[in-house]
């Protein structure tokens, strides 16, 4: 982490100290935007709903490029070290924004956590599911959904927001590579043709005969 540029020197007892003037590309950088009072995404975690809790909260860290204070990609440096003081700064900013989003009786619970990591860690091992478990919800979920009384573009969302969620949690590698037996777009076209006939079969009875329209198509459309 050596984007600051530092002027540094020696105290009487030997300590460094610095004043420093750091790159705004520099996980260290806060400007004058940033507080503790900062609300960091606009809802608040209750204890449920954590995989969208967590996704808003790994953006805006991003965004803010505060990631490597949870992930544990910059520890914390020694005493004397002369970016120390800052760095302390920083990780008490993120945990307040963490606080920030937190219902009362959470951010009580890991109020006395020292660093960001160890709060981050503290509820990914209380509230974080396993793949298999969060795959399992989703599969469930959408095979009970249906049309009812939303309208289509209101249904529509809520399938999008379950097929991205099970996107996130695919374990096959994408492959990046030129295939010229066609395996490839088949197996893309394969999964978009069962996402139409997930939103085409909870549709409401009153949409049938569009419904069997579509199903006669041949290459069935996309549901983009």
């Amino acid at each position: 982490m050596g984007d600051a540029t530092l002027a540094v020197e020696k105290d009487s007892s030997g300590v460094i100290t610095g004043s420093e003037k750091l790159d705004p590309s520099n996980p260290l950088f806060l400007n004058s935007a940033d507080s503790p009072g900062m609300n960091l995404i606009n809802m608040s975690f209750d204890g449920t709903n954590y995989g969208n809790w967590r996704r808003g909260v790994l953006i805006s860290l991003s965004a803010k490029n505060k990631l490597v204070f949870i992930n544990g990609k910059y520890p914390k440096p020694t005493a004397n070290a002369p970016l120390f003081t800052q760095w302390v700064r920083c990780n008490d900013m993120v945990i307040a924004w963490l606080l920030n989003s937190l219902s009362k009786d959470i951010a009580e619970s890991v109020i006395y956590s020292q660093t960001a990591e160890e709060l981050w860690k503290e509820l990914e091992q209380r509230y974080g599911q396993s793949d298999g478990t969060k795959m399992f919800q989703l599969q469930r979920d959408l095979s009970s959904i249906s049309q009812g009384t939303s309208d289509i573009a209101s249904y529509f969302t809520r399938l999008k927001r379950i097929w991205d969620q099970m996107k996130e949690l695919n374990t096959f590698m994408n492959c990046s590579c030129d295939c010229s037996c066609g395996a490839k777009e088949h197996n893309f076209k394969m999964n978009e043709d069962q996402q139409l006939i997930q939103f085409l079969m909870g549709l409401n009875e009153v949409y049938s005969s569009i419904r069997g329209n579509i199903l006669m198509m041949k290459p069935l459309p996309t549901t983009a």
